[in-house]
């Protein structure tokens, strides 16, 4: 709880100075807890430099905003509608200045057709969503009035997004000013204008753009000389305490017991090092792959905490754990679900899982990358993310121990598991993919019993076959992935064989079903498989995509009306999956299909997308291999 707190204290203020003083406390912190080769690192915050195809933003700093309502009309509450200085989320990080002494502007609502020229804009969306057509509009600036959760009349959405094109304010945003108020002025204000009244008022901002540094932080639990490494790792640099000093403060905690039970002799040292990286969201994690690719290509595994630790008397703080998209499957998914089956009934605590998701620092296990990440995630209760409310009285020490328990039991068995551990490891791999094939066969089974017609018996048989068949290649690639930590040991070719045989089975399954059906509807037998032809899998056959960086493709170099209306692959999980597919020798159409069965995405035009990513120079075509 006082590293969650410490934490929270420098980082809810959200500059780059205080960015700074967070990392000087995580590098005494990582040295207290005697941690070894602790050092603060740093990608360069200049809004230039690309890892990957992420650009680094402009580091940003803030001593004072207030906006405040002018007019002798207005009542004393609604008088100051925002002031950083005491609730520093009312100004949206990466707000440009005005100038010195502040500025008067009329508030208006946003209207895409109407004149904002000169205005400070009320958006009911996240303004960063809009901030290139703020610009366009010439609009001053914008006064925030969205909110996750309109339920917290006081509480303000943080604005943590302000790039003309993407996240992060670069060398080529534009530098408009940025409030947040709460839903209780909002409706104040919009009272206003909705009667007819006119409302003013005077912004001042005093804040700066510069390059400078954005800081991360490292150090290590030496292993016994493998070589390898585990990893747990989670973003600092956020204003909240659930989002993220509670990961933060887990992983120094699990970290620092780790490192005493072993000088305690009560646990021995493992095998490989234990690494922690606290890191700023996706820039910070990005730029230290980019700059350690030795290190990451002897790191076997990861854990991303980026969650809450709520209170276990709330609905919807539970657990999930995400696991890794497909193209990168792994025996650390039956793995870390085996310790929550262990651990979460000794508290009485429920849990579940859930395919992978986009949304932090996860893309490690990207094949480009190739380091499987698990992701432990909880809600809070009440949505308190990115707002006030998300503050250190609702963190619950129950939560942040839990999360330190299972923190520290991934890394230290991981850590020090060898050669009598392969056969276990693969078990539990086997285990999980026979109840993944049934998952994937179950639905089409249920469907065959229930068809209308020879026709669609046909297609359900074809699907159900391929979804079967990619289930049991999926779930094979996770046992055999346990070889990574004892390549010398007995590979699981027989315990992959058993996966066959079961996926066979449910195929077996399948077909009786169809023939039955088919039968009571007098149609012909046996069915015969047959699926749609599909033009992108025409196409895509004469195309193979090779990647030129690792990571995912946010396309914050381009404007959104540039974009031909497809999706920044920031966090979109369609052209994420895709873009993990594609390994320079698979052919477009294999990409597409393995995509569809991973997501059941059949909708998106993966072809145009993909072509316009070429046009733009983010991948290369090349033909397929005869």
């Amino acid at each position: 709880m006082s590293y969650m707190r410490r934490v929270y204290a420098t980082d809810r203020w959200f500059t780059f100075p205080k960015f700074q003083e967070t990392a000087q406390y995580l590098k005494r912190a990582m040295t207290d807890a005697g941690l070894q080769d602790v050092e603060v690192l740093g990608a360069p915050a200049d809004g230039v430099t690309q890892v990957g195809y992420w650009t680094e933003p402009m580091a940003w700093d803030a001593k004072e905003a207030r906006l405040e309502l002018t007019g002798g009309d207005v009542p004393a509450e609604f008088r100051v509608l925002a002031d950083y200085q005491k609730v520093p989320t009312s100004l949206g990080m990466w707000s440009g200045p005005t100038p010195q002494g502040g500025m008067d502007a009329d508030i208006v609502e946003w209207n895409e057709q109407g004149d904002m020229r000169g205005k400070l804009v009320l958006t009911k969306q996240n303004p960063a969503n809009i901030k290139w057509l703020l610009v366009k509009k010439g609009a001053l600036g914008a006064i925030n009035t969205y909110t996750e959760n309109p339920a917290l009349k006081d509480g303000r959405q943080w604005i943590n997004a302000w790039g003309d094109s993407g996240w992060a304010f670069t060398k080529a945003s534009t530098p408009l000013i940025c409030f947040s108020i709460t839903p209780r002025q909002s409706e104040f204000l919009r009272k206003q204008l909705g009667g007819g009244h006119s409302l003013r008022a005077h912004a001042l901002v005093d804040a700066r753009y510069y390059s400078g540094i954005y800081p991360y932080v490292t150090g290590v639990i030496p292993g016994s000389g493998s070589g390898e490494e585990v990893l747990t790792l989670g973003h600092s640099s956020e204003q909240g305490a659930q989002d993220n000093a509670t990961g933060v403060a887990v992983q120094l905690e699990s970290l620092g017991t780790l490192n005493r039970l072993i000088a305690a002799g009560k646990l021995a040292r493992p095998k490989r090092t234990i690494r922690v990286l606290l890191m700023g969201e996706m820039y910070g994690s990005m730029h230290y792959v980019s700059t350690h690719p030795d290190r990451m290509s002897r790191t076997v595994a990861a854990m991303a905490v980026d969650t809450p630790a709520s209170s276990y008397d709330l609905a919807g703080t539970e657990y999930t754990f995400y696991m890794n998209p497909h193209s990168g499957k792994s025996y650390v998914e039956a793995f870390i679900l085996h310790i929550a089956e262990l651990y979460f009934p000794k508290v009485d605590r429920p849990w579940h899982w859930h395919e992978y998701m986009v949304g932090t620092d996860t893309y490690l296990a990207e094949p480009m990358i190739g380091v499987p990440t698990v992701w432990p995630y909880s809600g809070t209760g009440p949505v308190t993310h990115h707002n006030t409310e998300d503050t250190p009285s609702r963190v619950d020490p129950r939560s942040l121990r839990d999360l330190a328990v299972v923190n520290a039991t991934y890394l230290y068995v991981l850590a020090n598991a060898g050669e009598a551990d392969v056969g276990w490891l693969e078990q539990l791999a086997v285990n999980r993919g026979y109840e993944q094939i049934l998952r994937a066969a179950a639905p089409f089974i249920d469907r065959a019993e229930r068809a209308q017609s020879e026709q669609e018996l046909a297609r359900l048989l074809a699907q159900g076959n391929e979804k079967i068949g990619y289930t049991v290649d999926r779930e094979s690639q996770a046992v055999r992935s346990v070889q990574r930590l004892a390549p010398s040991a007995n590979s699981g070719t027989t315990r992959v064989s058993s996966l066959d045989a079961f996926g066979t089975a449910q195929e077996s399954r399948l077909r009786q079903c169809a023939e039955e059906r088919a039968r009571s509807l007098g149609a012909r037998s046996p069915v015969e498989p047959r699926d749609d032809e599909d033009r992108q899998l025409a196409e895509g056959k004469n195309i193979v995509v090779k990647r030129k960086r690792f990571g995912t493709i946010p396309l914050d170099d381009l404007l959104p009306d540039k974009r031909e209306g497809y999706p920044s692959g920031a966090w979109d999980a369609t052209v994420i999956a895709a873009l993990y597919w594609c390994d320079g020798n698979r052919n477009l159409a294999e990409v597409i299909r393995l995509t569809r069965l991973e997501l059941d995405a059949r909708k998106f035009d993966f072809v145009g997308y993909f072509k316009f990513l070429e046009r733009h120079g983010y991948v290369e075509f090349a033909t397929p291999a005869k």
